[in-house]
């Protein structure tokens, strides 16, 4: 009988890591430890440039100014605030930094007493743009968007009551498009909306790289007192399509102690959105905006792709990564979305960094790609969805190469399709997938058969959201205080906004056990 026991023992306790290593990620529980939404969080921010009048000292070659009419307005730093004032018609250009196409600018606006117009000139090489608000004392009348090439137009997003423009002025550059935001007490209200013409895109390299920002005060009889002016990389009014940096075989970036993250900082419409890259410490919740990524196709731009996959790729000691190319909605019928394939030799997750792109033969409404080096097929795996049959459908790609000649080799599933993602659970690779159906669901590697959902305690949306978010299941090394973590989005749209919108979401984290 002892015999009998000591045998069933050692066989439990020599089986026990084969029986950890089959457990399968459905019967994990992931439970919420927080939630939050970024919204031009300050914290957050990554200075660009600034005018800041209590810290000017020789305003005339710090901040020079330059004057569009006869009339010149009087330029005067009082009581830490930059005066400019004029009896008569003025226009004033007060230099404050350089040009960034996907940087928010910001006034802190005192008081606009009188009648004029405050807000930001972009001009270089013969070339200008300008965004205004137009005001008498202190009252919005209107907002304005004019270019050396087209005459002023109204892009002012009406208002139910009065607005009062003294606080924060924000101007969300979008690469194809800007929003403007008044921000005073809580969420920052959206009071202006424009895109931008094609021929004369402030994506290109040469307006990037010659063009200059200004703070612009218009007056017809006034005065207007600024706090200061600042220009930054922001989280903007939501984050979405959230994907962890890994290496070539889909292992975690654990760097410094900190998960690495590529996110969408949303802009407006489709073709507006922005690649950031963000940190977190796995045992808290400290998502940290570290940068941003642009992507260059050598024809002149820099574009704003999302929903990325980056990855170190450690054979050959370079960054690599798929991209979706959105940027393509910006210039609708001559561009086609596609995927792309991106590298770059500097590490492009701190700052402003630029990534080069170039497509590979996968064309069409596809999106959110997660690639590993599978190491036992010796082959590079894409796990991506398609749009077909009524939805996007997640499929697995296959080839020798990281960057073409693939096929497809698993798919498309059933279900709706979203965030498609290739995980590590006890060392087997697993496909994870938002949906549209009040499920993330678990698929087998590399067949894409059915596996099972993830249980939540509390998901990322209630009933009246929509659910296609972003699973993001990590598993951690050994040590920490849990075995798993997932960062996921909601998709609730920031209000005030018209026309098209994806302007979503808020950040949950769960640990799973």
């Amino acid at each position: 009988m002892k015999q009998h026991l000591l045998a069933i023992v050692l066989f439990v306790i020599y089986n026990l890591p084969a029986a950890l290593a089959q457990q399968t990620p459905d019967k994990i529980n992931f439970v919420r430890q927080g939630v939050q939404r970024m919204i031009f969080d300050e914290n957050q921010s990554i200075p660009l440039a600034k005018l800041q009048p209590a810290n000017i000292i020789g305003i005339s070659a710090m901040h020079p100014a330059k004057h569009y009419l006869a009339n010149q307005a009087d330029i005067s730093i009082d009581k830490n605030k930059l005066i400019v004032a004029s009896k008569e018609k003025s226009g004033t250009a007060i230099w404050f930094g350089g040009f960034n196409p996907f940087a928010t600018y910001a006034i802190d606006l005192d008081a606009l007493s009188g009648e004029g117009e405050i807000g930001f000139e972009f001009a270089g090489g013969g070339e200008r743009v300008l965004i205004t608000l137009a005001a008498k004392n202190n009252i919005l009348t209107d907002v304005q968007f004019s270019t050396s090439r087209s005459a002023g137009k109204s892009i002012m997003v009406k208002q139910q009551e009065a607005v009062n423009i003294t606080g924060k002025i924000m101007l969300q550059m979008l690469g194809s498009g800007l929003v403007l935001y008044h921000r005073t007490a809580g969420l920052p209200k959206v009071i202006g909306q424009a895109d931008f013409d094609i021929n004369m895109d402030l994506r290109a390299k040469d307006r990037i790289h010659t063009f200059q920002s200004s703070l612009f005060v218009g007056l017809t009889g006034g005065q207007a007192a600024i706090n200061g002016v600042e220009m930054a990389l922001t989280t903007g009014m939501g984050l979405a399509d959230i994907r962890p940096i890994t290496y070539e075989n889909g292992d975690p970036y654990l760097d410094n102690g900190r998960l690495w993250y590529t996110m969408s900082i949303r802009g407006r419409a489709l073709p507006h959105h922005l690649q950031g890259v963000f940190s977190m410490n796995p045992t808290v919740f400290d998502v940290k905006l570290e940068g941003i990524i642009l992507f260059d196709r050598n024809d002149g731009l820099l574009r704003n792709e999302v929903a990325s996959h980056i990855f170190y790729d450690r054979k050959d000691a370079i960054w690599r990564g798929i991209t979706t190319g959105f940027s393509a909605y910006a210039n609708p019928g001559k561009e086609k979305k596609q995927l792309l394939a991106v590298e770059s030799k500097r590490d492009p997750r701190f700052g402003f960094s630029v990534m080069h792109a170039a497509p590979f033969g996968i064309v069409g409404d596809i999106e959110d790609p997660h690639i590993v080096y599978d190491k036992d097929a010796r082959k590079w795996r894409m796990l991506t969805c398609v749009n077909q049959n009524g939805g996007y459908k997640a499929v697995i790609l296959e080839s020798d190469h990281w960057n073409k000649d693939y096929r497809q080799i698993a798919g498309p599933v059933t279900h709706n399709s979203t965030g498609t993602s290739i995980q590590k659970i006890n060392g087997r690779y697993y496909c994870f997938s938002g949906s549209s159906e009040r499920q993330i669901f678990i698929y087998t590697y590399p067949g894409l058969k059915e596996a099972g959902t993830l249980k939540m305690d509390l998901p990322p949306w209630d009933d009246t959201a929509n659910t296609r978010v972003w699973p993001n299941v990590v598993q951690m090394p050994e040590g920490y205080p849990f075995p798993f973590v997932a960062l996921m989005m909601d998709r609730f749209n920031y209000p005030g906004l018209k026309g098209p919108n994806w302007t979503y979401g808020a950040i949950y984290l769960y640990h799973g056990h």
